[in-house]
């Protein structure tokens, strides 16, 4: 094996990206070294955020009359403790015959959930009563 002796090799950095010249460290670095730095403020650059509401959520967060979220009715909620209360059952112990959360039962009994036909289904066929329709309260 021979070496070649006379041969040479340079090392050179790479020349940076453009994002890499972007950073702030660069441009620092840039101002040290006198060289000519551009600074443009673009507003709301990159971003997807919407800030304006509508006329519709404005009255939806209101409450009016004409919109507003439909709450379980006072009876329904009745319903569900005495049925549960009469199977003697917790509300953790219904809640995880359906597998939901506690607090979901909570929020049906004091009626303050929005109403989930899919929910009342599982907690209709887990109580064996109707909760929904005029056969409430009458076995499945």
């Amino acid at each position: 094996m021979s070496e070649d002796w006379e041969s040479v090799t340079y090392l050179r950095k790479k020349t940076p990206k453009k994002s890499e010249l972007k950073t702030k460290k660069a441009v620092t670095e840039a101002q040290r070294k006198g060289g000519d730095v551009e600074t443009n403020k673009k507003f709301a650059a990159g971003s997807n955020k919407q800030r304006s509401t509508t006329k519709d959520t404005a009255k939806l967060d209101r409450e009016t009359e004409e919109l507003h979220h439909e709450k379980v009715e006072l009876d329904l909620s009745k319903l569900i403790q005495r049925i549960r209360l009469d199977k003697k059952m917790t509300q953790k112990d219904l809640a995880q015959k359906i597998n939901e959360k506690p607090s979901i039962i909570t929020e049906y009994e004091t009626g303050k959930a929005i109403p989930n036909n899919q929910l009342l289904g599982k907690m209709e066929r887990a109580l064996g009563v109707k909760l929904r329709g005029k056969d409430k309260g009458k076995p499945l």
